[in-house]
């Protein structure tokens, strides 16, 4: 049995279910462990789940906190909020412990590092699965500083550094503790463990394109970046029959939604704003995540979750938080990108959308009006802004990053 450990939202956990199922393909019993509110999500791709009883809801985290987590826009505030967070990761790494006994192998999210130390316990091979690039280099930024600091050498490595060193913050104490209390002491060669990776037995597997960063030419040759680990979704979804309508009776309408970062305390202020702007631009929108939403104008729709794969294909643009999941949805589908960052990682894809030419400069969440949205919304369906994201979706298209990260850690346990 492989097990993955993941932490997150639901976007968060869409590329492991994509690797989830491409180890079974080659014959593999795999499962995911997560927070149990996400178990039928996860098991109706047909994975195996081990759910972790504590959440955030059982653990009575702050609401507040959370909020504030979601609207860190600068790597200060960041570092604040997963100190403050990390009280409640001892809660979870029981649990999560439990479900590394009697694996074979174990694949970690940066944000679950004891998969790497129970690995380490077991005597078995450990494999750090990272939704971004996240190990040093001289020859980009991270995504915490990513068109935030003009790019140099220093720079580059020490803001890889941060984002290491963050991500650690996060879950060093909870591990350590657990440790303890388990052990009587602290893992053996204690410390951050993602640098570490360096040999065939405990690769790195990363979901990224090389077309969006291209993968560093210093890297350790077992950093394997091949490609995003996309959900093959189920091809017999089917819209209701109002978007059906609604998509069917006009030019192709922009997306716009804010996935987990969005809270119902801003409906009204958020609902209004964005049909504003879709009337200063002359478009049709169709609004996602938000609730029901009354007295919408005819050129506006709104609707619960749906399948990125299946929408974003039959929009025109895609206006998100620039989520790296929904960021990666959007350049696959080949539609021009509208970023609002919220926090953390989001402004490190807004900008690399911008930078590619597949969509409008970003706008941080704090400087959003109508006004501006409208105007980046013309930006991006601008012809040129329009044939770049086809070009980069046909790119993309070329790639399987799940395919081939499965075969690498599948070699882990030939050898």
């Amino acid at each position: 049995m492989i097990t993955i450990l993941c932490a997150g939202s639901r976007g968060d956990f869409q590329p492991y279910i994509a690797l989830a199922i491409e180890l079974k393909k080659l014959g593999k019993d795999v499962r995911i462990t997560g927070s149990r509110s996400f178990e039928s999500f996860i098991r109706s791709y047909g994975i195996d789940f081990y759910p972790i009883q504590a959440d955030l809801e059982s653990l009575n985290v702050d609401p507040k906190m959370l909020k504030e987590a979601q609207s860190a826009d600068n790597p200060l505030k960041m570092l604040l909020t997963f100190n403050k967070m990390k009280k409640y990761g001892i809660y979870m790494v029981h649990e999560f412990y439990s479900a590394c006994e009697g694996s074979e192998l174990i694949i970690y999210h940066p944000g679950c590092t004891i998969g790497y130390y129970a690995a380490q316990k077991f005597g078995i091979p450990s494999v750090l699965a990272t939704p971004f690039p996240m190990h040093k280099t001289k020859e980009q930024t991270s995504v915490i500083l990513y068109g935030r600091a003009k790019p140099n050498p220093l720079i580059n490595a020490f803001s890889y550094s941060m984002l290491q060193g963050m991500l650690w913050l996060a879950s060093k104490d909870s591990v350590k503790g657990f440790w303890k209390e388990q052990f009587g002491k602290a893992p053996d060669n204690f410390g951050c463990p993602f640098e570490r990776h360096t040999d065939r037995n405990h690769p790195v597997v990363v979901s990224c394109s090389n077309y969006v960063f291209k993968r560093p030419g210093d890297w350790n040759e077992n950093i394997h970046q091949s490609g995003y680990w996309f959900v093959e979704e189920a091809a017999d979804y089917t819209p209701s029959k109002e978007l059906s309508d609604f998509l069917n009776s006009g030019e192709k309408p922009v997306y716009i939604g804010f996935g987990s970062v969005f809270h119902a305390d801003q409906k009204d202020e958020m609902s209004k704003l964005v049909v504003d702007a879709l009337d200063k631009s002359g478009k049709r929108g169709i609004i996602c995540g938000m609730g029901e939403i009354s007295n919408l104008p005819e050129n506006v729709l709104s609707i619960d979750s749906i399948p990125h794969s299946w929408l974003f294909e039959r929009v025109s643009a895609v206006c998100h938080h620039g989520g790296a999941g929904t960021t990666a949805a959007g350049f696959k589908a080949g539609v021009p990108s509208i970023i609002i960052p919220f926090s953390n990682d989001q402004f490190a894809w807004a900008h690399r959308s911008y930078d590619l030419g597949v969509g409008s400069k970003p706008i941080p969440k704090k400087k959003l009006t109508s006004g501006n949205l409208a105007e980046a919304i013309k930006f991006a369906l601008q012809d040129k802004i329009v044939f770049n994201a086809k070009a980069l979706a046909k790119n993309i298209a070329t790639e399987n990053g799940a395919r081939n990260c499965a075969k690498i850690i599948v070699g882990c346990l030939g050898r």
